[in-house]
């Protein structure tokens, strides 16, 4: 839990963080450059819509604002949670990493989670983990990912962790079944990224933090204080063999 949970910026100290299990992340399949582009274009288009209706006629005081921004980019609550059904769903309209010179920072989140990530064209998206990412065997055809760690930036001084990256190529549709309080980071370089989201334990954590108003980055917490350079996040390391599952 949150020791604050509508502080939408809690920092938990990157040194004593050890992740409870690993993330799970399963190539889907690959697209013609045409196709990819398509499906992007099309869910990307519905959060900036939903964006541009919220500038214009913003979301009453006390109702579900359900345009609403991440670290990663804009996302719009496609599918809010009701009584009986304590899950969301969300699309969000990557932020290129390049574009911005700046990196989302890795974090956790108290509920876990169901992400497909999806690229189009001259676009990858940098997957992170303090952990190992377990890659699971394709469901299709699949060009082999490219996998490697580096060092962590913007640790305290004289304290170094190690990285976990996974490249979702270009064109791509690619899963990730993220358990509670595993650290993970998501970084897109180039202009068509989106991510397909669902939150089993949303709203849960939400009523039982006592959250005053419904905001989907209650249960965000980040391991770092400040953003990085997109030189720390854009680089797509040397191919290697997909790492033991």
């Amino acid at each position: 839990m949150k020791r604050s949970p509508d502080h939408e910026d809690e920092i938990l100290d990157v040194r004593g963080h050890q992740d409870p299990d690993r993330n799970r992340l399963t190539p889907v399949v690959q697209l013609p450059p045409e196709a990819a582009l398509t499906v992007v274009e099309a869910l990307s288009g519905l959060v900036r819509a939903a964006h541009r209706e919220e500038g214009e006629r913003p979301a009453p005081t006390g109702r579900l604002k359900r345009a609403q921004v991440f670290e990663e980019g804009d996302v719009f609550m496609l599918e809010p949670p009701f009584p009986g059904f304590f899950a969301d769903r969300y699309l969000m309209d990557f932020y290129d990493t390049a574009a911005r010179d700046i990196c989302s920072r890795m974090h956790l989140h108290t509920g876990l989670r169901f992400v497909r990530m999806m690229t189009g064209p001259d676009t990858t998206i940098r997957v992170s983990s303090l952990s190992p990412i377990t890659v699971r065997p394709p469901t299709g055809p699949f060009a082999p990912l490219s996998c490697f760690a580096d060092d962590l930036p913007g640790t305290p001084d004289g304290v170094r962790r190690e990285r976990h990256n996974v490249i979702v190529p270009p064109n791509s549709w690619v899963d990730m079944q993220i358990p509670r309080g595993v650290s993970h980071q998501f970084n897109a370089v180039g202009p068509n990224a989106v991510i397909d989201s669902v939150h089993p334990e949303e709203s849960i954590e939400t009523l039982r933090e006592g959250m005053s108003g419904y905001r989907m980055m209650a249960q965000t917490i980040f391991l770092a204080k400040d953003r990085s350079p997109a030189v720390t996040c854009a680089d797509t390391g040397a191919p290697e063999t997909t790492p033991p599952r």
